[in-house]
């Protein structure tokens, strides 16, 4: 990985920030990534905290989550990205996520009163929080192991998690229901983060953009949207957020395309709308975890590059 120069020396481990505490589903991704999990690995109690310890140099890199295949984008994620820090994304790594209900040694699910978990966890296992625990209350954690841990903190005998297993081990809880998340194929995609850097082009590959609307008026849209269109571009997100400085109205969108600021037809888009929008953030472009490039894209390519000869051709003509 190329993303901070201290990767350079080959006798000095990488420092990595994760989402902790140790035990969330973060940690697990993390540790699917050898060179990675070699490092020095690092907890750190939220993600703003990992974002500003890669920013600040502490560490060489910082892993969080991002997008999760039923509640959509992680939206702190993203807005620190967007709009708190300058990071490029150099790396995404996908995981299947399965919930646990685990509470302290001895508790039966008739016992459970109050429930900790993060929102976006509780949020896919609404359905059997509604048939099994209608009346338990809802209470925030930091994350899913940190919720694990309250649990064991808690001296309480009604107060269960919604976390990892491992998570459940790590802090001496049993696990009293398996797999509660409402969907099958539940993942979450996590990005790593890094001050500067950008992988080399693979052929399957993600780009993330942030574009500022020159201004508020019909069409504005249209007019971002169809540079990537005119060029067969496909956007696997498209994300309206607010931009935190203006007042209610006042919209930015997230951009998530196929290909890499090393593909032409990409960097043509790129400066198209660099040209035309009232601003552009890049924030990286990186290997897709799948591996797979979109058919439309690598087709828009070929075509591309006949049209590029074809221009050079013509270009060759031109009389001194």
């Amino acid at each position: 990985m190329n993303g901070s120069d201290s990767t350079s020396t080959p006798d000095r481990r990488p420092r990595v920030a994760f989402f902790g505490p140790f035990g969330t589903f973060t940690e697990q991704a993390l540790r699917t990534q050898p060179d990675l999990a070699a490092g020095e690995v690092i907890a750190y109690r939220t993600v703003p905290d990992v974002l500003d310890a890669v920013t600040g140099g502490d560490v060489d890199f910082g892993f969080v989550p991002i997008e999760n295949s039923i509640e959509g984008m992680v939206n702190f994620t993203l807005d620190a990205l967007a709009f708190d820090h300058e990071l490029v994304i150099v790396r995404e790594v996908v995981l299947d996520i399965h919930m646990t209900l685990a509470a302290k040694p001895g508790v039966a699910l008739a016992d459970i009163r109050e429930i900790l978990s993060i929102p976006v966890a509780t949020a896919q296992c609404h359905r059997f929080l509604r048939e099994h625990l209608p009346a338990a209350d809802i209470r925030n954690a930091s994350s899913t192991a940190g919720a694990a841990q309250l649990v064991n903190d808690d001296p309480s005998l009604q107060v269960a998690a919604i976390a990892p297993r491992v998570a459940a081990e790590l802090y001496g809880l049993e696990v009293l229901a398996e797999n509660i998340e409402d969907h099958d194929g539940n993942q979450t995609r996590f990005v790593v983060v890094a001050r500067h850097g950008i992988p080399a082009p693979t052929g399957h590959d993600r780009t993330a953009l942030v574009v500022y609307q020159r201004a508020d008026e019909p069409g504005s849209l249209i007019s971002i949207l169809q540079e990537f269109a005119a060029r067969r571009l496909n956007l696997s997100n498209l994300i309206s957020r607010p931009t935190k400085h203006g007042g209610l109205g006042d919209y930015c969108f997230i951009l998530f395309a196929e290909g890499h600021v090393g593909d032409d037809l990409l960097a043509d888009a790129m400066r198209a709308l660099h040209a035309k929008q009232g601003m552009v953030k890049f924030f990286g472009s990186w290997p897709r975890a799948d591996d797979q490039a979109h058919d439309a894209r690598v087709h828009a390519d070929e075509r591309w590059q006949l049209a590029d000869d074809w221009i050079r051709q013509l270009r060759g003509d031109v009389t001194p």
